[in-house]
């Protein structure tokens, strides 16, 4: 059953995956830039803390030390993830893209049926990542 269990997860993390690859990374760059800070401060509030022990406890990322979904713009939600991991790889970005938006829905019940905003903050509080997911 954990095999089953396993496989059904590998397979909606690879198609949210390919989902944020059709929908948010295109070579065309969007007419207005995302606002939203290039740092942050390391300590997060204790609600991101939390979210992200039940997401590390469900398996995930071990490097992620917070998450918060904000209000954002036009009912777009913004996804920001706080990691001790500084590796500024997209492999890794889309990985960790995948696996935090997946358990955001499927176990916080949160909806990103008008797409999302990804940033993702360093251990130093630098911005690494920054993804427009908007169909």
């Amino acid at each position: 059953m954990g095999h089953t269990l396993r496989r059904g997860t590998y397979a909606a993390l690879t198609a949210l995956a390919g989902a944020a690859l059709l929908v948010g990374c295109t070579e065309e760059p969007r007419r207005q830039a995302l606002p939203g800070p290039t740092s942050t401060t390391t300590a997060v509030p204790q609600e991101a803390t939390a979210l992200a022990e039940r997401y590390r406890a469900g398996g995930g990322d071990p490097d992620v030390y917070g998450i918060q979904i904000e209000d954002g713009l036009e009912g777009v939600p913004r996804v920001v993830v706080r990691t001790r991991n500084a590796d500024e790889g997209d492999a890794i970005f889309r990985r960790q893209n995948a696996s935090v938006t997946t358990h955001l829905m499927n176990k916080e019940g949160a909806s990103f049926k008008n797409g999302y905003h990804i940033d993702v903050f360093g251990p130093d509080g630098r911005l690494i990542h920054r993804m427009d997911a908007r169909p």
